[in-house]
């Protein structure tokens, strides 16, 4: 082994450009951050061959003096923390490690003019090819500084095999910069492949909170910005904001989440764990809500100081982190009420546009069969009507008009309206002012029905009804075992049962709201939550889980005939639940379609 000594500079730059210039999406974001930190209006970027022949920023920013622009590609040399305190950073950058770093693997161009520079020597540009960096030249320039990355990573050509495609790498670069726009709306932003413009930006002023949503709505859809919900909470110092999309609507992956601290984009265990806690009734485990959540910390209760890349954060107190963002969600939530997310309904009218209302065509069927000597119009219409003469117990009820006959004018006093009928005695008809509702009868009790057991237990403990005749369910052995170890705790939520043999327990007692329920399926399904679920974790803090198994179990099935007071009665209490919208699996409770969209479908407007 060779004796110790000290890598040369270039070697140094090269190893530590590892760690901050990962993909072209890392220089990228490093250069972005550059110009928001420099006072930009308007940043514009270029990007060729998925950044790795050309990345371009240019900004009008403050810009450089002939000096700093020295400095500026020396490791370690910042203009961002003036008293050497790393416990109150109020930038995005702070490490001077990004152009350095981006210098020692690719061939880099800086162009720079400040603001109130002369038109004889304001601008100059400097340049570092491989880590060797030329003197200081004059440049043409406007205000503000343009940073030229072209031929990345050809200094460590190794780096360059583990790039994706040209679209992937695109991708992630669009990721990077849509995050920081969603910080700054007031920032104008463009993004371009030297072809076209996949963003386009423009800054707004006025209310950060509106501006914010606009923004949003630009990034993340406009389905986004008509189905989501204000976030605004604090607590102990902390303050968060942003908005939180309706549990309809979610995605099958995170992409849509998108977390910031202190006006850093983040991607941190903490928040997104919290953010899925937010939502753990109202959504399907294998479903992702769509948020964007700004968390506003005091700088010395959070690191921002742990990675070079400042994607990680570390705070102080995670449980007052944590805390904050479940309880701000679920207020959100539960303020929304029986709102549903829009995307429903429109989901609904696209299946049946997709789908239309052609009926097949039957050779003899009609006036066309009988011209050409197939049945008349009765024999026709006979045949028509026959099945339905066989029918003797139709699936679908008209129920009659209100006794006061005026139906318009109760449904104005409902957001729900009316019910008017019950169709294949699962789905519930109801007349809007504006439309007609149709509710899943299962799912929306089942919300219902969960609603009142966790507000139970909050009060007084879940009232509980005795069986006449036990029930025994039988189990493997090892299924019975553990929900005969949690017995106290299951008798807590309202189910009293004890062991019965080796495989099987007998149940006693269930929860009074459950009514009629299919006991043999609830014990099944929580003893199969139970081999799921951490042997130290008290079912208290799976309320949610357990809670939505007994409510799925004891509300309302598909097929249950209700009469019309029921069906009302069903509408009212949805209307007054926190979050009915949505049974506790994330699924609808109930469509809406507008009288506008209905005709539409007919063709009347």
């Amino acid at each position: 082994m060779s004796r110790l000594r000290r890598l040369p500079e270039i070697t140094v730059n090269r190893i530590a450009a590892g760690e901050v210039v990962e993909r072209p999406a890392s220089a990228l974001k490093e250069l972005v951050e550059n110009a928001i930190d420099a006072g930009a209006t308007q940043i514009d970027i270029v990007l060729l061959n998925g950044g790795r022949e050309l990345i371009s920023v240019s900004d009008n920013g403050a810009g450089m003096t002939a000096d700093e622009l020295a400095l500026a590609v020396q490791r370690h040399a910042t203009s961002k923390l003036p008293d050497e305190d790393l416990l109150h950073i109020n930038w995005l950058g702070f490490r001077g490690e990004a152009l350095p770093s981006i210098g020692a693997v690719a061939r880099l161009d800086i162009a720079s003019r400040v603001a109130d520079a002369s038109n004889e020597d304001g601008a100059w540009r400097i340049s570092v090819d491989g880590g060797r960096v030329s003197e200081v030249m004059p440049a043409a320039q406007v205000k503000g500084t343009r940073v030229e990355v072209r031929d990345l990573f050809f200094a460590t050509p190794a780096r360059l095999k583990f790039l994706k495609t040209t679209r992937t790498e695109f991708q992630h670069a669009a990721d990077a910069v849509r995050r920081l726009a969603m910080v700054r709306p007031d920032i104008g932003f463009t993004l371009s492949d030297g072809e076209r413009r996949s963003l386009d930006l423009t800054a707004s002023g006025g209310d950060l909170f509106d501006a914010r949503l606009t923004r949003l709505g630009a990034i993340m859809g406009r389905e986004f910005a008509d189905n989501a919900l204000a976030i605004e909470a604090e607590r102990e110092g902390l303050r968060l904001t942003g908005y939180a999309g309706l549990p309809t609507l979610n995605r099958t992956n995170n992409r849509m989440q998108y977390l910031f601290v202190n006006g850093r984009p983040v991607r941190d265990r903490l928040l997104a764990g919290a953010l899925r806690a937010g939502y753990m009734d109202v959504l399907a485990h294998d479903r992702h809500a769509m948020a964007a959540l700004f968390l506003e910390v005091p700088a010395e209760q959070v690191d921002v100081n742990v990675h070079p890349m400042k994607a990680e954060v570390r705070f102080r107190d995670p449980g007052l982190v944590r805390g904050l963002l479940v309880s701000a969600l679920r207020h959100a939530l539960a303020g929304a009420g029986h709102r549903s997310s829009s995307t429903v309904s429109m989901a609904a009218l696209g299946r049946v546009r997709e789908e239309g209302f052609n009926l097949p065509y039957r050779q003899g069927a009609g006036p066309r069969g009988a011209g050409r000597g197939g049945v008349g119009l009765m024999e026709a219409a006979a045949a028509f009507q026959a099945p339905f003469n066989a029918v003797t117990e139709p699936s679908a009820r008209l129920e009659p008009l209100p006794e006061d006959g005026d139906t318009m004018a109760a449904a104005n006093d409902y957001p729900l309206g009316v019910a008017r009928g019950q169709l294949h005695e699962t789905y519930i008809v109801a007349q809007t002012a504006n439309g007609i509702v149709i509710v899943d009868q299962h799912a929306a009790h089942e919300r219902l029905v969960m609603e009142r057991m966790q507000a139970q237990l909050a009060d007084r403990g879940v009232a509980r009804q005795l069986l006449l005749l036990p029930d025994v369910v039988e189990l493997d052995e090892d299924s019975a075992q553990r929900l005969s170890a949690r017995a106290d705790e299951l008798a807590e939520l309202g189910l009293v049962l004890e062991a019965f043999g080796t495989g099987a327990v007998v149940v006693r007692e269930i929860p009074a709201l459950l009514g009629e329920s299919d006991i043999q399926g609830l014990v099944r399904d929580l003893a199969d939550e139970l081999a799921e679920m951490d042997q130290a974790l008290a079912l208290r803090e799976r309320l949610d889980s357990v809670c939505a198994s007994m409510a799925c179990h004891g509300s309302v099935r598909a097929g249950r005939r209700l009469n019309v007071a029921e069906m009302n009665a069903l509408l009212r209490e949805m209307e007054a639940t926190p979050r009915s919208g949505q049974c506790s699996h994330g699924r609808p409770t109930y469509v809406e379609l507008q009288l506008s969209d209905i005709e539409s479908l007919f063709g009347r407007r």
